[in-house]
């Protein structure tokens, strides 16, 4: 029975944050503009910030600096939106390994990511309009969810044990018929192309490889958690490492294939 029990001990804090993050994350997308981008702009600076405190060197914490300096140049990229702008999304990866840190290749990679995500969001909330990202949000969410219950009911074999030893082959391929449900639900309602049914499986296995790349980078610190933000969920990272990967797949594919309609 206690087995039972630890099994679940995490899902009424990780609802009840799920729950709070989807009404303030919804109502910034239903917004769009300003409101959105500022969102954006702080959930970068933070996911910079905890990032930085992972990888860092005993002694040499510049973590607050550059998860300030990453809001400020996704900000000044987002609200000055010029052609030279744009490579000082950069800066916060480069200048993050100036300082003596563990495993700098990955900070600087996972940096890149972290910038490239708060672009994409809001250049796809801006480009394409609120049901692109929703139906992003949708398919990240639904291949969490399917994969968090499908892994601790069905279990089995282990997907990439040496990284991620919690997530199971059922759990990922369950992740997978969920963001094909979500697909499927978006075309039916005339919401996208039939593509959707077919792509969003792939964003939802981008997002399963960014949540397992974050899991290496905490790993190799030593730690469970990117930082204790969110109650259940521990940092923005350990939340929107999925996101991250999902986003940055989903920025190109749907302009390249045209998956929506043109926002008016």
């Amino acid at each position: 029975m206690s087995g039972t029990q630890d099994r679940w001990s995490d899902l009424a804090p990780r609802v009840i944050s799920a729950v709070v993050m989807v009404a303030v994350g919804g109502a910034a997308i239903s917004a769009g503009g300003h409101v959105f981008a500022a969102l954006a702009v702080v959930a970068t600076g933070l996911m910079m910030w905890e990032l930085a405190r992972m990888t860092r060197d005993a002694g040499h914490d510049a973590s607050i600096l550059l998860g300030l300096l990453a809001a400020a140049v996704l900000a000044l990229n987002l609200w000055v939106p010029m052609a030279w702008v744009l490579p000082l999304l950069l800066l916060p990866p480069l200048i993050g390994v100036i300082a003596p840190r563990r495993d700098a290749g990955a900070f600087a990679a996972y940096a890149l990511v972290i910038m490239a995500t708060g672009w994409a969001l809001v250049a796809l909330r801006g480009s394409a309009g609120m049901v692109p990202l929703l139906w992003l949000l949708a398919v990240v969410i639904a291949s969490d969810v399917m994969g968090y219950f499908a892994g601790r009911i069905l279990g089995g074999p282990k997907f990439w044990p040496k990284v991620s030893p919690k997530k199971t082959w059922s759990g990922t391929i369950a992740g997978w018929i969920g963001a094909a449900l979500v697909g499927l639900g978006f075309w039916a309602m005339g919401q996208g192309s039939a593509a959707l049914i077919w792509v969003s499986p792939l964003v939802a296995l981008a997002g399963q490889m960014g949540d397992i790349a974050e899991s290496a980078i905490k790993r190799r610190a030593g730690i469970k958690d990117s930082s204790n933000l969110i109650p259940g969920h521990g940092g923005l990272m350990d939340r929107f490492d999925a996101l991250a990967f999902a986003a940055i797949l989903a920025v190109v594919l749907v302009p390249v294939l045209r998956l929506f309609p043109a926002a008016g």
